[in-house]
């Protein structure tokens, strides 16, 4: 999906607000958007809009705020301040209305092991009120894009991590959700698996136009993937953009220098560090 955006001045540029050509309304909206724990700001003031259609990138190591943000999205959590509109709705006065607006892949696995995929599938579409005589078709479409009805009658316990993941997506979008949010969807899994996955989610993307949000660790994921690419660190937005508009702005020649001089860190090396932080938490609240 391409997209061009106007740029009149360096003024303009330096802006993280992108203008584009097209007239496609957001249906995603965020505006000052903060969210605290006990005193310690894990989501920033941040702002930023998406249009129906694009596959919009949350780009950031463990930590950033990537999390936190997508439940506040998807009404898990409620902010401590700001505003969001998720199609028009309200996610802490409209819940109902905000949930039958999207679908949601999760980075631990939600699925019912002892179950099979159809029941899996079957038992979603009851719970998100598809109707009767449309399940039967939707679950045997998505299920087939996904390249998992050979499969439909198998335990899910007998899946790998890369067909669970991608039975996940065809349950997320069995109600025609018009949002799909997915947090870090191919953490864990091989680089041939990640690249099926999301040849399977770029063909849901053109079939149904459904808009796409995704975080994300991995630079190239978002470079290759994403219209636009929102870098998140430590619970700010510190540039939004194409691949082509950060790079233009920063004078390098790809997303991995681009995210360097941005935030004055190396992606990989600070999700690492991030990791080892958050490992020595759990040791020491294990030793108490």
């Amino acid at each position: 999906m391409s997209h061009s955006s106007t740029a009149t001045s360096s003024d303009d540029q330096a802006s993280i607000t992108v203008t584009l050509e097209n007239n496609r309304p957001s249906i995603i909206q965020v505006k000052n958007l903060t969210k605290k724990f006990n005193g310690f700001t894990a989501v920033d003031n941040i702002s930023f809009k998406v249009k129906k259609g694009e596959i919009f990138a949350f780009l950031g190591p463990n930590g950033a705020g990537k999390t936190t943000t997508i439940k506040m999205l998807t009404t898990l959590l409620r902010p401590t301040k700001g505003e969001i509109a998720i199609n028009s709705f309200d996610p802490a006065t409209q819940q109902d209305q905000v949930r039958q607006s999207f679908g949601i892949v999760f980075q631990d696995s939600s699925l019912d092991d002892e179950l099979t995929a159809l029941e899996n599938m079957r038992f979603h579409a009851v719970l998100y009120q598809v109707p009767k005589e449309e399940r039967k078709k939707r679950i045997k479409q998505l299920l087939d894009i996904v390249d998992l009805w050979a499969r439909k009658d198998s335990l899910v316990k007998t899946y790998s991590g890369g067909m669970r993941r991608r039975l996940e997506i065809a349950r997320a979008l069995l109600h025609h959700p018009q949002i799909f949010f997915m947090d870090e969807p191919t953490l864990g899994l091989d680089p041939q698996t990640r690249n099926r996955i999301w040849q399977h989610i770029h063909e849901l993307n053109e079939k149904y136009q459904t808009t796409i949000f995704f975080t994300t660790h991995y630079l190239e994921e978002a470079e290759k993937m994403a219209d636009y690419i929102a870098i998140i660190d430590h619970g700010k937005i510190a540039d939004v953009g194409t691949v082509k508009e950060l790079k233009k702005k920063t004078k390098t020649d790809s997303l991995e220098a681009a995210y360097l001089q941005i935030t004055g860190k190396d992606i990989r090396e600070e999700t690492v560090s991030n990791l080892e932080k958050m490992r020595m938490r759990v040791k020491k609240r294990r030793g108490r």
